[in-house]
């Protein structure tokens, strides 16, 4: 073993830059046919420590949250929710793994905007769905949601049955002549199962590894194969070609203060969005003057982040103690409310709000009002598609600082479906229903900064992630999309990983025969 990871250290035929969902499908594919695959996270794994389950750490103290800095186009600079950590974003997920419907990957009209077509269809992409299924562990049922895909096989696993309370919303929501859905969720409950129901899960790091995430999922398997190396703690600064400005020859990073260059055939960019358009602007040269894989200029641009809404539902008489609430999901609103089609969306739940999740967006509110918030109320997410805008871009100023300009379209439409739900949340029985919206300061459902097509002058790679303008470099993660959904981007991200995984291993296992 010790032979052959030399081996793969000295001479890796791909690369894959970062551990999330993008990264660990794809790495998981190769590795599988055999390929020499070097994995490498700026991050490292997550400290087995209780803070990660205190709401105090994670939300006022800010414990896990990069220290670096971004700005918005005034130039006010703070501290994104971007978490480095083996395993990417998925560490603080909140378990949901939806398939997007059929419609999200046609062209969709919007108030103020057009979602474009995808290179990419559902059926293309369904038997991958259902891998990606697999190994994450979701938990559904199939044949509730109305607006669910067609599937050829049903979950592996039966959903995560509703507490008391959230069965009562269910019953609520369905008399009111809804259809109230299990919500598909990776995480490893039931009988024998990890899960403890801690009550701290969403916007939570598992201790107990039972959340299905990239690390628990993907990389604890990579780091079992003889012929896969992982490295942490190191920062891709930049991709490197060669003087026709074509293919990818190097890597550049930062580790412990040293730059370093590693070289590979195959190079797989998977940071996420933000970070994976920042490394190839910040790769410029003279040959690629505005970075690399953007002939097209579209690389940083078409920024989306969902339009996210919580609604805090409050029950002054009576006391939320459900540990795992997010079990239940509303799709009936995908098309549209009656008599407004663009104020549409998905509805699903929250994880508990709790007191110091309140104080750290309001500081103002006494602590024994937060608190009190946080046990009395059932908490909600209201998600509409963010349509894609040029003009939402990620770029670096002259200091290196990335600023990122996000002025959403179908804002209107999205404050319509959320009054809608409001009221609909009063009818069943909430005489209080307080909202929030979430910005682009917590970007966990980035996506669109390398959007993939088939025309060159109007993306930047193609429909299996492989650059237009670079043969060896595929980018693989929700930056590759060319429109957002109303639904988690998670399981998209999975299922379109090990598609161009399996793709790769394919093409690079004929080329290595020849």
């Amino acid at each position: 073993m010790n032979d052959i990871r030399q081996q793969q250290m000295d001479s890796p035929q791909v690369i894959v830059i970062g551990s999330g969902v993008g990264g660990g499908t794809v790495a998981l594919q190769l590795a599988r046919a055999g390929m020499r695959v070097l994995l490498l996270e700026r991050g490292k794994a997550l400290p087995d420590e209780p803070e990660p389950s205190d709401a105090e750490a994670v939300f006022v103290q800010n414990r896990y949250r990069t220290q670096e800095q971004w700005q918005d186009e005034t130039g006010r600079r703070y501290r994104p929710g971007q978490y480095y950590y083996l395993g990417g974003h998925t560490k603080f997920y909140g378990t949901a793994m939806f398939r997007f419907r059929e419609s999200d990957f046609a062209e969709t009209q919007h108030e103020e905007a057009v979602s474009p077509a995808w290179p990419v269809s559902y059926a293309e992409l369904e038997s991958f769905y259902t891998q990606a299924e697999q190994i994450f562990g979701v938990r559904g049922a199939a044949g509730t949601d109305p607006t669910e895909p067609w599937r050829q096989a049903d979950y592996a696993h039966a959903p995560v049955p509703h507490a008391p309370l959230i069965g009562r919303m269910a019953e609520r929501l369905a008399g009111a002549g809804l259809h109230p859905f299990h919500m598909p969720a990776a995480v490893d409950y039931g009988p024998g199962g990890a899960c403890t129901l801690c009550g701290t899960c969403d916007a939570f790091a598992c201790r107990f590894g039972a959340k299905g995430d990239a690390e628990t999922r993907l990389i604890r398997q990579l780091q079992a194969m003889p012929n896969v190396e992982i490295r942490t703690g190191v920062e891709v600064r930049r991709l490197l070609h060669d003087a026709q400005g074509r293919h990818i020859t190097a890597v550049e990073v930062l580790r412990d203060g040293v730059l370093q260059h590693i070289e590979a055939p195959q190079v797989v960019l998977s940071a996420g969005a933000v970070n994976s358009a920042l490394i190839l602007l910040r790769s410029a040269t003279d040959r690629c003057p505005d970075g690399l894989a953007n002939r097209s200029g579209v690389v940083g641009r078409y920024l989306m982040n969902h339009h996210l809404t919580g609604l805090m539902g409050v029950l002054p008489f009576e006391i939320n103690a459900t540990p795992f609430p997010k079990t239940l999901s509303v799709n009936d609103f995908y098309g549209g409310i009656s008599g407004d089609p663009m104020a549409r969306g998905n509805i699903q739940m929250l994880g508990n709000i709790r007191g110091p999740m309140i104080r750290a967006a309001y500081p103002a509110t006494p602590k024994p009002l937060a608190n009190w918030l946080g046990r009395h109320s059932v908490d909600w997410l209201v998600m509409s598609e963010d349509p894609p805008l040029a003009s939402n871009r990620v770029r670096l100023m002259p200091d290196g600082t990335p600023e990122v300009t996000w002025h959403p379209a179908d804002l209107s439409a999205h404050d319509r479906f959320v009054r809608h739900v409001r009221r609909l949340l009063r009818r069943i029985g909430f005489p209080l229903v307080l909202r929030h919206s979430f910005g682009i300061e917590a970007p966990s459902h980035q996506c669109g900064t390398v959007r993939m097509g088939d025309d060159p002058a109007t993306s930047a790679v193609n429909a299996l992630c492989r650059a237009h303008d670079h043969p060896n470099l595929h980018v693989v993660d929700a930056g590759c999309f060319p429109s957002s959904a109303a639904v988690n981007p998670a399981l998209t991200i999975a299922a379109q990983g090990l598609r161009v995984g399996a793709h790769l291993a394919r093409s690079l296992g004929t080329s290595a025969a020849a």
